[in-house]
């Protein structure tokens, strides 16, 4: 595997890999069209339609284009949205989570699989009769081995290059087009010039469906027609092989339904006139003929002399094309899904390599070769009844992940619907008819149509269901599959995701400092799962600590180092650290883990970062990505932490990496980034940080963020912060309303990095709850500090607290005046519990400890701590403050 090249770091659109621009808007078009097989669908459906709803086969193709145009607008708003080469995939798995998002990838694995089984046998018989060979065309044996050796073909075609692809397409589309068009044309002339005896003249009343015969046989008829515009959603699936990935496969896709709409009501129409709906002959309703029309056509039609002979030749040779482009145009989304898939972990990571000088995918694209010829093969020789069931059960597999993309455009895009009439139109109306359109078909085709023992070439007896149709059985056999792969497949994120949910603060306490709200919201991807957190730790005094961080990495890995440094900080906060320094202990605890970690992962053999050691590729440096998650770098954590007080109304931060705050003026609304310094990420050892000081008024906005909120598609940074401070200029609102306005506007579409925002806003304590007095350093002053601090509690109506705050102040203040110079500041604060605080000029800490029976001190902070609810020390610049806290009793009432 030596030509295979490092797979990008990222798994987001434009970062794997492939070879970007090489596809134009033609090519797109003609890729979408191309992977219909407009020949052989026509051949292999049209009677079909016409068995089941008579002359009005024309309007039934033109209804069946509906449901197919606005699933096309519902590719063209989320590939606008995310350009990824996953389609479904990706874009389920954003809106509704990695389950479903695999079931999305997974239908389409069905759905192009089974239907490649079917195409090589079509190009595998229409290759022995376009040479004469009507033996070995009737040979399963011999159809078989030339349905393998056109899949090999166009397997390797698609390997080579998208551009050869592209070009191949290009010809073959436009051969086949033109074909059809002289076919029509011919047929039309003949049946107003020399009609032959079964032509009919074309009526308005075939296009009114009002005129077929009954509500079924119009059900009939658009599940028979609706599948024949599959295919064009190829035209997305290379979009970010293609010039304008956000903008030209929308187009094409939306462009590649009307074209098939113009070729089918033309053919199905001028087939029609010509040939009638008569049930013998050449009559579209002959039975012996229903599964290819064009062939008996085609003799008719251009005669069976002189050039008659090449044209029919040429028409039937179309059908050979037709289904052998179809089955390249099929590698193609098929290689792709996959690909991306891999890309996100949601397949095994060698599926995820490419070609080093092709830069197509090599093993998603070999791969799905070879697992199509086995299926091909293998129910084959299994029976050809159960071939036949299983390329007609493809339909269950093509309207589930159809319309599994039309209601992912809906939620995906549901905070922006409201935006205006053309936002509500095209990324929420139309998709969500699409998606209830297609979730009627598969409803009504699985469970009724299919489901029938009679339909179909078999029947299995179900238990506790009975006899059921083998098409259904297939068809939702194969969906169920992919419930239980998907099962196994999620585990990891699904386990990664409720461990960060358990280590995130579930619900943040209200507090007397801040009124706070806040949000976190994973990443699309399947091990989108990170190491963002956000957190508020009450700290002493009533002051809080607010907290934002991220570990680089998803994954189990990450939530589990994401837990252990929000633990951190939340035991170094208790000890009443100003920022810089908390951050510089942070750092150690960062660099040791990461250590620890890395010492870890090596014993078990698991590769860090993105694969390898210097982050390109896997281990045997073929540019495999693990298997496993990419696990986290604790030697590259961000974290912003920010420490508020109520009663002075001064806020100090330092961040480690990250952004900064963005604050909001009470009065004006103005918005602020501070010129906070940026410190280096932690754990990378050694390392200062700065304090910020500010003193905010009341009714301050603080946002803190971690990085994934300015990186969603479709605008840069900069981008990002302008529209943070627009939002956030409505501050104003409600904070839980600010938080999902928030996301709203910075992530209306991907998410390809995790979140973490935290909202507060301040508050200041009322100076009528606050009360302090500077004494002298005179032993004098102890028992002035108790009398005023028995009457303050009088004033507050806290008698009851009066014996234990004196003995507390008394103690402290004593000591403080016996070990240290200078004045003592005592101060009170009635919250809902009572803050005591003693501050003197030292900076030696007190320890509790047991004095022994003859020592004559020691005892007065054992005392106190037996007291106190809780109580500790802090330092400041001019030396420390040891607080307590006592619990207050609520007010009884009356």
């Amino acid at each position: 595997m030596g030509e295979v090249a490092p797979v990008a770091a990222g798994p987001g659109a434009g970062e794997k890999g492939l070879k970007a621009g090489a596809l134009g808007l033609a090519s797109s078009v003609a890729i979408g069209v191309a992977s219909t097989a407009p020949a052989y669908s026509l051949a292999a459906t049209l009677g079909l339609i016409v068995t089941r709803v008579g002359p009005q086969a024309p309007v039934i193709t033109m209804l069946a284009f509906i449901p197919m145009l606005l699933i096309a607008y519902a590719y063209r708003e989320l590939n606008a949205g995310d350009a990824d080469c996953g389609t479904t995939f990706t874009w389920a798995t954003r809106a509704f989570g990695p389950r479903i998002g695999w079931m999305g990838g997974w239908g389409i694995i069905v759905a192009d699989v089974i239907v490649m089984a079917n195409l090589a046998e079509i190009a595998g018989v229409y290759t022995y009769r376009l040479f004469g060979y009507e033996s070995l065309a009737e040979s399963r044996l011999w159809t078989t081995v030339a349905g393998v050796l056109w899949i090999a073909v166009m397997t390797a075609v698609s390997y080579v290059g998208i551009e050869i692809s592209a070009a191949l397409q290009r010809g073959l589309l436009t051969v086949e087009v033109v074909v059809l068009i002289v076919f029509a044309v011919t047929a039309m002339a003949k049946v107003y010039m020399d009609p032959p005896a079964t032509a009919i003249p074309v009526s308005a009343s075939w296009f009114n469906p009002l005129n077929v015969p009954s509500a079924e046989a119009l059900t009939a008829g658009l599940l028979a027609a609706v599948f024949i515009y599959w295919g064009w959603d190829t035209a997305v699936t290379v979009n970010e092989e293609t010039a304008d990935s956000t903008h030209i496969p929308g187009r094409a896709a939306v462009l590649s339904t009307v074209l098939l709409l113009v070729i089918y009501v033309a053919v199905a129409t001028s087939a029609q006139a010509f040939a009638g709906v008569g049930t013998e002959g050449i009559g579209l309703a002959n039975q012996e003929n229903a599964d290819d029309v064009l062939s008996d056509l085609g003799t008719a039609v251009f005669g069976d002399q002189g050039v008659g002979v090449f044209l029919t030749g040429l028409l039937i040779l179309m059908v050979v094309t037709s289904a052998a482009a179809s089955t390249q145009t099929t590698i193609l989304p098929l290689a792709r899904t996959v690909f991306s898939m891999a890309a996100h972990k949601a397949v095994p990571a060698r599926f995820a390599r490419v070609h080093r000088k092709y830069l197509t995918p090599t093993w998603s694209t070999v791969g799905m070769g070879l697992v199509s010829i086995a299926f091909y093969v293998l129910l084959t020789l299994i029976s050809h009844d159960v071939l036949a069931d299983s390329i007609e059960s493809v339909g269950l597999a093509i309207a589930f992940y159809y319309g599994l993309t039309g209601f992912a455009c809906v939620w995906y895009y549901r905070r922006v619907l409201t935006r205006s009439t053309k936002d509500f139109v095209c990324k929420g109306l139309l998709p969500g008819l699409g998606g209830l359109t297609m979730l009627s078909v598969f409803c009504y085709a699985g469970f009724h149509v299919y489901a029938d023992p009679r339909y179909g070439a078999t029947s299995i007896d179900l238990p506790l269901i009975g006899p059921t149709g083998g098409v259904a059985v297939v068809g939702l056999g194969a969906l169920l599959m992919g419930v239980v792969l998907m099962l196994f497949v999620t585990r990891e994120h699904t386990a990664a995701l409720k461990l960060q949910r358990s280590l995130l603060p579930r619900k943040l306490e209200p507090q007397t400092a801040v009124e706070a709200a806040s949000r976190y919201v994973p990443a699309d991807s399947r091990s989108g799962v990170g190491g963002d957190w956000f957190d508020l730790v009450p700290l002493s005094s009533t002051r809080v600590a607010l907290v934002v961080g991220n570990v680089r990495g998803h994954g189990l890995h990450a939530a589990a180092a994401m837990g252990l440094l929000r633990t951190s900080v939340r035991v170094l906060a208790r000890m009443d650290l100003p920022p810089d320094e908390l951050l510089s202990h942070l750092d150690d605890v960062a660099r040791q883990t990461s250590s620890e970690w890395a010492r870890e992962l090596g014993r078990n053999g698991r590769p860090d970062g993105d694969g390898g050691p210097d982050g390109d590729g896997g281990p045997d440096g073929d540019g495999a990505r693990s298997d496993g998650d990419a696990g986290p770098d604790v030697a590259a954590v961000t974290c912003l932490y920010v420490v508020y007080d109520p009663v002075s109304g001064r806020c100090t931060m330092a961040r480690a990496g990250g952004w900064p705050p963005a604050v909001v003026e009470a009065d004006t609304g103005a918005v602020s980034f501070p010129d906070l310094p940026s410190g280096p990420p932690l754990g990378l050892g050694g390392q200062t940080f700065q304090n910020l000081e500010l003193q905010l008024p009341p009714g301050s906005l603080i946002a803190l963020f971690t990085d994934g909120l300015t990186h969603a598609v479709g605008h840069d940074p900069d981008v990002a912060l302008g529209r943070l401070a627009e939002t956030l200029a409505q501050h104003r609102r409600p904070l839980e309303q600010l938080c999902d306005l928030t996301l709203a506007r910075l992530l209306p579409g991907p998410v390809d990095d995790d979140v973490a925002v935290l909202l507060v806003r301040t508050r200041v304590l009322d100076e009528r709850r606050v009360a302090q007095w500077e004494l002298a350093s005179d032993p004098a002053m102890v028992s002035v500090a108790r009398a005023a601090v028995t009457g303050q509690l009088e004033a507050w109506g806290l008698e009851e607290l009066s014996f234990v705050t004196e003995l507390i102040v008394s103690e402290l203040v004593t000591n403080a005046i016996r070990y240290t110079d200078g004045p003592v500041q005592v101060r009170l604060i009635r919250d809902e519990n009572l803050v005591c605080e003693v501050s003197d000029t030292g900076h030696t800490s007190p320890h509790l400890r047991h004095a022994a029976t003859d020592e004559e001190g020691g005892r007065g902070l054992f005392l106190i701590a037996q007291m106190a609810y809780r109580w500790g020390t802090r330092y400041t610049a001019s030396g420390k403050t040891i607080w307590t806290e006592q619990v207050v009793a609520p007010a009884e009432g009356p």
